[in-house]
């Protein structure tokens, strides 16, 4: 496969994942994700792929609202939210002031 294929797949495969956005989303939802993808790209296209799978399956009744997006970037942020932690390792420390107390 040459690049130019690659590249007519990838601009195809982009045109029928907007095509299919465009569809289930309504104006208000369309512009937050569109927002949200300045910030946080890999975040965007968790809730895309949530939403053009769900589209797929029917489970979308009518457009998603702005509200129903919000809601479905809490479902992704839960699902996708890195746990962090940290561990302290504390060491007793001589500090030289401390034995020369004369």
């Amino acid at each position: 496969m040459g690049i130019l294929a690659m590249q007519h797949n990838r601009k195809q495969n982009t045109e029928m994942r907007n095509s299919i956005l465009a569809q289930v989303l309504d104006q208000s939802a369309r512009a937050r994700l569109s927002n949200l993808a300045l910030v946080k790209p890999e975040k965007t296209k968790a809730v895309e792929n949530y939403l053009i799978q769900m589209a797929r399956y029917g489970q979308l009744s009518g457009k998603v609202s702005e509200q129903g997006l919000i809601e479905i970037l809490e479902k992704v942020s839960q699902q996708t939210e890195k746990k962090t932690t940290v561990k302290f390792n504390r060491r007793k420390v001589m500090d030289s002031d401390e034995e020369d107390d004369y």
